[in-house]
């Protein structure tokens, strides 16, 4: 029987919890931290219930943070459930990104608490089962990283994976936020439920309301049958909400109810509950959006328990090579040709390239060198270095501020690929890695509007 420590000054909690779990786990029971390091080092449960108001003072967090840290510090693989208050929500939160594995709001419902504990179990089984191959398991994800950044975000990635708790991706376009959130579900334990992605940016603002939560039939003009919204068909599984930062204030609203009661009401009526994990992703700064007023501050919070923020390919260091070389014996099977590899000044191009169109771009162009390579050496010209000048800083940007530098690439980037798709804005955007509703904003704030020639 596995062994679950409950830590909390409240003798009647202990009791109720013991009572209620007792024939499911064999339960270690302490009321301050001096007891509750002791039975973790004695007794090395995989699982803890801790409340973070220990004596001496209970009205105070300290205490519990400096056992939750030390727990940790024991074993960082510990999954640490923290017991909180409505009151003390933020305390929670930053528990979580302290490393606490859940937490969980008095009084508590056995049922429910059951389900959690339930989770940090099997997440704790599988991580003893799976350490030795993590590196596989990350590659099965679909995503290949040597640096520290990637290895941590692979670790935090198996962390969080067999909660419940909403998660905020933040990176550049073309980073793999999609894969991040993709692997999240693979490996939970909602893994065999679906998995539904969202673009909020590509869906116009009109139809949006009806898309993400469906509608009656009559509810609006032309809506001859009833139909379940997107949101609907992601129960018991996952919904990845990208591009969360093009929501507007009212759409917003209506998530935040979403998240906050799990229901959604569709247009002309009807509610329906739905059981899903939900994870938003956004290339935007969202804390600049929360202080312009485009943002909701709750809504913010609420999604944002768990931040993983992904780097951009220029400062992933040789990361480039490695992902490069994945892809190209990949399109080399795929176009069946053997025995491709990169010249020097193949290698010396990914080096130094800016990647300004991170990962994404990086596999477009490998893919193309792999279909036009003539030989089994790819170099330079096979990955379109024509537009390299483009897309390198100006020797003289160090006189211009950050925002001005990135107006300047932006616009050349921009023109470059209108030119390249002979005007289309709707394929100009596509090998950009943004939305044609996107790239018309960016033209419009560079002024360059008139350029559209489809």
């Amino acid at each position: 029987m596995e062994k679950l420590l409950i830590v909390d000054d409240n003798q009647d909690i202990r009791q109720q919890l013991r009572w209620g779990l007792g024939k499911d786990f064999q339960v270690l029971l302490a009321s301050d931290g001096r007891e509750a390091l002791a039975a973790f080092r004695r007794e090395h449960p995989r699982v803890v219930l801790l409340d973070l108001g220990l004596p001496p003072c209970s009205d105070s967090p300290v205490e519990g943070f400096r056992c939750l840290e030390e727990m940790l510090g024991i074993n960082s693989q510990a999954k640490i459930i923290i017991l909180t208050g409505n009151n003390e929500r933020e305390h929670a939160v930053r528990a979580m990104r302290t490393g606490a594995f859940d937490f969980y709001t008095k009084p508590p419902v056995l049922n429910e608490l059951k389900v959690i504990i339930g989770r940090a179990f099997h997440l704790a089984a599988i991580e003893e089962q799976n350490s030795p191959r993590a590196a596989d398991q990350s590659e099965q994800w679909g995503m290949v990283g040597s640096c520290p950044e990637m290895q941590a975000i692979f670790s935090t990635i198996r962390k969080v994976a067999a909660s419940n708790a909403p998660i905020l991706i933040t990176g550049e376009n073309g980073t793999g936020k999609g894969l991040v959130a993709s692997a999240i579900h693979k490996a939970s334990l909602r893994s065999k439920g679906p998995f539904i992605t969202i673009n909020c940016g590509a869906i116009p603002e009109n139809l949006l309301e009806s898309e993400l939560f469906g509608h009656e039939k009559g509810a609006f003009t032309g809506a001859c049958v009833a139909a379940p919204g997107r949101l609907s068909y992601a129960h018991g599984g996952t919904v990845l909400l990208d591009e969360i930062g093009e929501l507007s204030l009212n759409m917003q609203v209506k998530f935040l109810r979403f998240l906050q009661e799990g229901t959604i009401q569709r247009v002309g009526g009807r509610e329906e509950t739905i059981d899903s994990r939900t994870i938003c992703a956004t290339n935007r700064d969202i804390v600049r959006a929360l202080i312009d007023g485009r943002f909701r501050e709750d809504l913010y919070y609420r999604i944002s328990v768990i931040t993983i923020k992904l780097p951009p390919l220029r400062e992933r260091g040789d990361d480039v090579l490695v992902i490069a070389e994945n892809f190209l014996q990949r399109c080399a099977r795929e176009n069946s040709k053997k025995g491709l590899r990169f010249s020097p000044a193949g290698i010396d191009f990914l080096k130094e390239h800016v990647w300004p169109g991170n990962v994404r771009e990086l596999h477009n162009r490998v893919q193309r060198a792999a279909i036009i390579c003539e030989g089994t050496l790819v170099g330079p010209e096979d990955l379109g270095c024509d537009s390299e000048t483009l897309l390198k800083p100006e020797p003289e940007a160090t006189l211009y501020t950050l925002p001005e530098a990135r107006e300047m690439l932006e616009r050349k980037m921009i023109l470059a690929a209108i030119e390249r798709e002979s005007g289309n804005i709707l394929k100009a955007a596509e090998s950009l890695g943004v939305t044609r509703p996107t790239l018309y904003s960016l033209m419009k704030e560079l002024s360059l509007a008139n350029r559209a020639g489809e």
